[in-house]
């Protein structure tokens, strides 16, 4: 897993490129990234399936802010991101990951 923050000095965006390797999607047919950026929807965010196996997604987020964010393999097992800048408690008895872009 990985996050790169690629901050843009022309507007106040941020290129975060999450990438999540195969080791933990192993056969995955789909991955998508769900989280604050996206109301939490579950179908508006896919990844891009890599040759090697893994999954990657850049995202073009508003600086200043914290997202929350999980990842979904397959439409059912949720997982985190272990290069998190923070975890979160979320209302599944769960956490979520936290992307810090302030």
């Amino acid at each position: 897993m990985s996050i790169k923050k690629q901050f843009l000095k022309s507007k106040p965006i941020c290129k975060v490129t999450l990438s999540l390797p195969k080791s933990i999607c192993q056969n995955a047919r789909q991955v998508k990234v769900v989280g604050e950026f996206n109301n939490w929807d579950t179908a508006a965010t896919p990844m891009e399936p890599l040759k090697n196996g893994a999954f990657k997604t850049t995202l073009n987020l508003e600086t200043g802010k914290t997202y929350q964010f999980r990842y979904l393999i397959d439409g059912n097992i949720w997982e985190n991101d272990d290069h998190a800048d923070a975890y979160v408690p979320n209302e599944f008895n769960s956490v979520n990951s936290v992307v810090n872009l302030t």
